[in-house]
């Protein structure tokens, strides 16, 4: 009794000991950090006032009582931490954020488990990568009525039982990420009743057959093998707004609770779609819902009447196998405003949609859809009929496919081999890098009121003439880098409002004069063949300029005014170091220049000055020795006829 009673003695002094010299309580929050300081063991003149110690990523790997009364916040992660005295926190009253994350706790758990057990006030707990079994999480987890934050990322769990959190009733975050996790009893986490997040990622889950989580607001269960999430359909409402299905193995879509409020639901990286047929996915995972809920008959389309009421404004459908697009499911989500299609296997986008139960066709819009990404896809064709149905549609995403864009004429309207973008009048921004595309008609993007367009990577595409009219007073960014470009056939039109022009990786000698009109902030010029830049058109620009790259070409050192104005204004050369310049005596670093003007460029000019000078001299004594010679010719000529006679 007398070797317990001394420790707390001798903190009783320390504190008795501080009010006398101070003559007052300690207010303001005190920390200390011993992180990375190589110790072995806890320092012993630690201040007793301490609020927060960080005793982070050194050797400790034993841990005995500590006397701190007002410690808040103990940080132990990345130790070599397997050993606990049972009174190590007697005296950690007020301790509520404890992290031992990345140790080997998974050793002595009878004297760890006894010391974590008199935390009694702990919010949060972290004990996450110390190969901790199912037993020894269940024994550290005791007495934790308190416990907030729990964090148990990359241990060896394998199964979560009833009775993992019976007494941790209060917890409202959980992380159990990356273990071996493919059973989960039922009454697990149900009676959590404050429960917001649970991340389950990278475990071994397969099935979620009956998802009962009505208060959970966030679940990650991505990187598990999940073949299909399925809900019964009840009256309750469910809290959930977040859902991360990622990387998994799901055949169907989720069917999710009925009365719910997901907003964002993540599906990348599965196999939807490889069923091909739109209408035989729903009508599959219609049968499993009936089986798993063991109804004798498929009563109804659930997938579709629930995801009618889905509040959705995103989901995320990349990465998956679709063959062709699911118009009647997503249709559904009518609040959804963010849809991530790129890399599936769509060839065209066709209006395939069935009758509907008076035997016409269905009517289906995406009345809110703002954002539609189609990368990576290998599209040729897109139905207008889907283009109309984009309602709300301003920025669509189609690069890295093989849409060939219509000419804005009567005949094409309907041409299968072309896509007419002039339908969608809401469209603001239009990434078509990478297409192949062969031809650019004019009054293509005829009223749109584009504000980007990326052209970039169309290698041998022809830009006719007024093929960006329409949107030439609208358009703010303007890519056309990758197309092989000379100057010759580069026309375009003045752009009053254009602000970014990428014009990089192309042939070009002379940036266009039509740009002088625009308010460019920022160009690039990069890998093209210049020698020079008109100065004139600098000047014109550097009222806005702030920023142009300049690199990959062959700047003329003597013919750099251009250069000096830039300078002089402080616009911004960020690729100015990879920048050379050359003169007839070599090449020069661009910085280099700019800080020494080479005086090889005076007398480089001066050369010239001279060199001209002396071709006209040389010039003038050749005609007058030519005109002597021929009076001298003729004279000869006429001596010698009369000498004849």
């Amino acid at each position: 009794m007398v070797r317990h009673m001394f420790p707390n003695l001798l903190l009783l002094w320390s504190i008795s000991h501080d009010l006398h010299i101070t003559g007052q309580t300690y207010h303001k929050p005190k920390e200390q950090s011993w992180n990375n300081q190589n110790l072995y063991s806890v320092p012993l003149d630690l201040d007793v006032r301490l609020r927060r110690l960080d005793l982070s990523n050194n050797f400790i790997r034993q841990l005995h009582t500590l006397a701190l009364p007002y410690l808040e916040q103990l940080d132990l992660s990345s130790n070599q931490l397997d050993l606990i005295s049972e009174g190590a926190f007697e005296n950690l009253a007020r301790l509520e954020e404890l992290n031992l994350s990345r140790n080997v706790l998974n050793n002595n758990l009878g004297s760890n488990g006894k010391a974590l057990q008199s935390l009694s006030r702990l919010k949060s707990l972290d004990i996450s990568i110390n190969g901790l079994s199912d037993d020894a999480v269940e024994l550290y987890l005791r007495n934790k009525s308190s416990l907030e934050q729990l964090k148990m990322t990359g241990n060896a769990l394998t199964r979560l039982s009833q009775n993992l959190f019976k007494e941790s009733k209060g917890l409202r975050a959980i992380t159990i990420e990356d273990n071996q996790i493919s059973v989960i009893e039922q009454g697990t986490f149900e009676p959590l009743g404050q429960l917001e997040m649970l991340n389950l990622a990278k475990n071994n889950l397969v099935h979620i057959c009956d998802f009962k989580l009505h208060q959970v607001k966030y679940l990650n269960l991505s990187q598990n093998s999940i073949e299909f999430f399925v809900t019964r359909e009840d009256d309750q409402l469910y809290q959930l707004e977040i859902l991360d299905l990622s990387h998994n193995k799901l055949l169907y879509f989720p069917i999710v609770p009925k009365m719910n409020s997901l907003r964002y639901l993540y599906l990348q990286n599965n196999l939807v779609g490889a069923l091909n047929l739109e209408a035989t996915m729903v009508s599959e995972a219609n049968s499993l819902y009936s089986e798993i809920m063991k109804e004798k008959t498929v009563k109804k389309n659930n997938l579709h009447s629930i995801w009618r009421l889905m509040p959705l404004i995103y989901i995320d459908l990349s990465y998956n196998h679709f063959r062709s697009f699911p118009l009647e499911t997503l249709s559904r989500l009518t609040s959804l405003e963010t849809l991530n299609f790129s890399y599936n296997c769509l060839q065209n986008i066709a209006w395939d949609v069935r009758n509907d139960e008076s035997g016409y066709p269905q009517k289906l819009f995406f009345p809110s859809l703002k954002y539609l990404d189609l990368q990576s896809n290998g599209l040729e064709y897109v139905s207008p009929l889907f283009l109309n149905a984009l309602m709300q549609i301003e920025t669509l995403n189609l690069q890295d496919n093989s849409v060939q864009p219509c000419a804005s004429t009567p005949q094409q309207i309907n041409n299968m081999s072309c896509v007419l973008f002039e339908q969608l009048r809401t469209l603001k921004h239009l990434n078509l890098r990478e297409n192949h595309i062969k031809t650019l008609h004019p009054n293509t993007f005829h009223e749109i009121s584009l504000v980007s367009l990326n052209l970039a990577r169309n290698t041998h595409m022809i830009m006719q003439s007024d093929a960006l009219g329409g949107v030439q007073n609208t358009l703010q960014s303007l890519i056309i880098s990758e197309l092989n470009m000379t100057s010759s056939n580069l026309s375009l039109p003045c752009m009053p409002v254009l602000t970014q022009l990428n014009i990089s990786n192309n042939h070009l000698d002379v940036i266009p004069s039509s740009f002088s009109c625009s308010p460019l902030r920022e160009i690039d010029i990069r890998n093209n063949n210049f020698a020079s830049l008109n100065h004139s058109l600098i000047l014109a620009l550097s009222v806005r300029l702030t920023r142009i790259y300049i690199s990959g070409n062959y700047f003329n050192c003597c013919d750099s005014k251009w250069l000096k104005i830039l300078h002089e204004l402080k616009i911004e050369l960020p690729d100015v170091n990879d920048t050379v310049c050359f003169t007839s005596h070599g090449n020069f670093a661009m910085t280099e220049y700019i800080k020494n003007p080479l005086e090889n460029c005076v007398f480089h000019t001066e050369a010239q000055e001279i060199h001209f000078g002396t071709m006209i001299i040389i010039v003038l004594f050749l005609i007058v020795i030519l005109t002597m010679f021929i009076i001298f010719t003729r004279k000869l000529c006429c001596t010698q006829r009369s000498f004849i006679v």
